[in-house]
């Protein structure tokens, strides 16, 4: 059955909105598009997409189709509703935001832990573009209607993040990003003893198939994911922790803290990825102790945006910002660098 009226979407007297859209990688093998868009939702859930394909809600190249139908390469998937998108139904909300820069053109923002960068799955507002919207007027639209958007950060990562003011920063911004020419570098504090001095870390990056709230890394040949490289070197080596500077080559969605579990240094207290557990030590009991210590002092993935270096997309002038530790991985730090020349590890 096709569908004549895709914008907006009719059916009947029933105004339906686009939740989703996504277009299949060429080399994409057929797949079920319930599971397809399972491996793309966030916290998307089978029982969800399947009601949705019920309600005739999924559109394969503009047409109806049902869960079994097979995803190909090209195929441009979209998933609507009776309701709009909660991030599309954004408002200003008065919210605190560390802006370290401002000029006509871009925003540099140092966000907080525990702030959601865009609205979305539950986090409807309190985002950073809640904040944002008070305090800056007619931000540009990205890709996905994200005011001002450029990059993004986890809500418990720390650090700096660039937010365009005009269409024109947006798509010079954007570019950049794309292109890998800008510079990202992060600190990071993660389990075990890192033993090469510096290293890369490649490998696709893709949501888990079985724990859909985390992402994982897949061998090339399995052509599932997208490529993502991450360049690490030693700062400190804290005995069963080592402190890391990690650049970014790409910008995938949990990259580094993905990464670094895949080589098996998992980030200190990344519930998420299971480094809220004691995943390297002793079993002293004054050691668990300690350890308990540092998650009561650092309550999040020890990760931190710690510089950003682009071109200004008007000027052209190479810009570079840095950021301080947050107080939360400071103290866990000292705390490592006190238990190191201490104890016998």
């Amino acid at each position: 059955m096709e569908n004549d009226n895709l914008d907006p979407e009719f059916q009947g007297e029933q105004v339906l909105h686009e939740h989703f859209s996504f277009t299949a990688d060429p080399g994409q093998e057929p797949l079920r598009v319930d599971k397809y868009l399972m491996n793309r939702v966030e916290n998307a859930t089978r029982n969800k997409i399947q009601n949705a394909a019920k309600e005739g809600s999924i559109f394969v190249n503009d047409v109806v189709v049902k869960s079994s139908y097979k995803v190909k390469g090209g195929d441009t998937v979209r998933v609507l509703f009776g309701h709009p998108p909660y991030e599309n139904l954004l408002v200003g909300e008065d919210l605190p935001i560390d802006v370290v820069y401002e000029d006509d053109s871009l925003i540099i923002v140092n966000k907080a832990a525990g702030m959601v960068v865009h609205p979305g799955h539950g986090n409807y507002s309190g985002t950073l573009i809640n904040g944002l919207m008070f305090h800056f007027d007619n931000l540009p639209q990205n890709d996905k209607q994200r005011p001002g958007l450029v990059h993004r950060i986890d809500k418990d990562t720390t650090g700096l993040l660039v937010v365009a003011k005009t269409e024109t920063a947006m798509t010079h911004l954007s570019k950049q990003f794309f292109d890998k020419s800008s510079e990202r570098k992060y600190f990071a504090l993660v389990w075990g003893d890192v033993k090469a001095d510096s290293g890369t870390i490649e490998g696709n990056i893709g949501r888990h198939p079985r724990n859909r709230l985390q992402m994982t890394v897949f061998d090339e040949d399995e052509e599932v994911g997208k490529p993502a490289v991450t360049h690490y070197k030693v700062l400190e080596r804290l005995g069963y922790v080592t402190f890391l500077e990690c650049q970014l080559e790409t910008g995938r969605t949990h990259q580094i803290r993905a990464h670094m579990k895949h080589i098996g240094h998992t980030l200190f207290n990344d519930e998420r990825y299971g480094g809220d557990a004691i995943l390297k030590g002793t079993s002293f009991t004054k050691y668990k102790q300690f350890v308990d210590n540092c998650f009561k002092l650092l309550p999040r993935q020890a990760l931190h945006a710690k510089t950003l270096g682009f071109e200004h997309p008007v000027t052209g002038k190479w810009m570079q910002f840095d950021s301080e530790i947050p107080n939360d991985m400071r103290l866990a730090l000292e705390k490592w660098r006190q238990y190191a020349v201490h104890k016998n590890l």
